[in-house]
């Protein structure tokens, strides 16, 4: 029997070209983690997003990825805010004599573009249980942490954290199982993912609802 389980495409053409994204991802188990980043990656480009609003960063393990992807959406409304105050140049509100200085210097639409807030941050781990509790301690306080990250930021954060209970099913999750059949790169999924909800959200913030 064909199993049930996957994701529908959605209804909608997805461009991801006004879209800046950041992928954090944890060194464990790096054959997969590389695997993973890289289905994320070509999803991307292939939905229009620009290289250049593409940031990868690390961290060592899964337990550590609340707490980059948090900074990261901090750090990059920092740019933002600094990016709008560029924009604005020698720009000044009270009154005085006129001069060449209080001219905005021009501001290229390409650094505007990837100085820019996250639209959505994509969060890559591997967790594959061993002999103690570790794993559930781990994938328990990495998942809540992600979904509260979201919440409380209004950034997606997107789950790409396996949590297996073997090797192989790690491999088969990433594509690159040692068999005939290699499985499903669900970096790939996660890529769609961002790229979905990164203009959704951009839209609902809006007011505009389909």
């Amino acid at each position: 029997m064909d199993t049930i389980k996957g994701l529908e495409a959605p209804s909608e053409e997805l461009n991801g070209e006004s879209l800046r994204v950041c992928i954090v991802h944890a060194r464990w188990n790096r054959e997969v983690i590389d695997a993973l980043v890289a289905g994320a990656l070509a999803k991307l480009h292939e939905a229009g997003v620009k290289k250049e609003n593409i940031v990868v960063e690390t961290v060592p393990g899964s337990f550590e990825l609340p707490l980059a992807c948090s900074k990261v959406i901090a750090g990059s409304h920092i740019q933002a805010a600094s990016n709008e105050a560029d924009l604005l140049g020698g720009l000044s509100f009270t009154p005085k004599v006129p001069s060449r200085v209080s001219t905005p210097a021009p501001v290229s639409s390409s650094i505007a573009s990837h100085s820019g807030a996250f639209d959505a941050v994509i969060a890559i781990g591997v967790l594959i249980k061993g002999s103690t509790m570790h794993f559930e301690y781990i994938c328990d306080a990495v998942s809540h942490s992600l979904m509260k990250l979201q919440v409380d930021s209004g950034v997606p954060v997107i789950f790409g954290v396996l949590t297996v209970l073997t090797d192989e099913q790690a491999l088969e999750r990433a594509g690159i199982a040692k068999g005939a059949d290699k499985g499903h790169n669900h970096g790939e999924d996660w890529g769609n993912a961002a790229v979905e909800m990164g203009l959704k959200c951009k839209r609902w913030v809006t007011g505009t609802f389909a």
